[in-house]
């Protein structure tokens, strides 16, 4: 079984991600934000750094998902179908070029070639946390990131969480289901208690856990 986290920055899907891992008894993998030697240059200099950033995100994510593949279990706390709406996002706001984007959905397919042939293409379920804009904006400053803060960011936000709806919709290559993150506290165990109960049935339903919590 391998599951895959998505949604907007901001949202919660690292705690979801390491809860489910707990809880379901599978592997996590995350997006290493402190060992990401692009992000924070991105975020200082977007036209600088744009186009370098989603070629080092989309291999970070090949490899994961490699890796996560060969698991018995595993969980994803971003999907790597995700990454095309950020570099999109980019070029609409001048931040990449039409040029680099074009190199950018090149090496995506080429990539994605290369993922038809392992044991997993993609996640049997991906579970997306929506929110509002004002819910994401206060996680966001909320959490504390110097480099994401900044009224200059706020309209980068704005455009990545409108696409985020349009992708999600269009998202079509597995089975999907939607949480609204901002309905739960997951620190709080009584509302984990709830979305895991939500999860859990949706898992039961495609077959890929038992009653037990183990895997089908």
């Amino acid at each position: 079984m391998m599951l895959s986290m998505a949604g907007m920055i901001g949202t919660g899907k690292t705690v979801y991600t390491a809860r489910l891992a707990e809880e379901l008894g599978i592997r996590p993998f995350y997006e290493l934000v402190e060992e990401n030697p692009l992000l924070e240059k991105y975020y200082n200099d977007r036209v600088t750094w744009g186009f370098a950033i989603q070629i080092y995100l989309l291999n970070m994510r090949f490899a994961m998902i490699k890796e996560a593949g060969r698991c018995e279990g595993s969980i994803t706390d971003r999907c790597i179908y995700e990454d095309e709406l950020f570099t999109y996002v980019n070029m609409k706001d001048g931040i990449i070029r039409p040029e680099e984007f074009d190199v950018y959905v090149d090496l995506r397919d080429n990539i994605m070639e290369e993922i038809e042939g392992l044991p997993k293409k993609a996640p049997d379920l991906l579970i997306y946390l929506d929110g509002s804009l004002d819910y994401v904006l206060a996680n966001i400053k909320k959490r504390g990131r110097e480099f994401e803060q900044g009224q200059e960011l706020v309209d980068y936000y704005t455009k990545l969480h409108e696409q985020y709806a349009i992708w999600f919709e269009a998202y079509d290559v597995g089975p999907k289901m939607v949480i609204n993150a901002e309905d739960y506290d997951v620190h709080r165990d009584e509302d984990w208690a709830e979305v895991y109960e939500l999860i859990q049935e949706e898992l039961q339903e495609r077959g890929l856990i038992d009653e037990d919590c183990k895997q089908a």
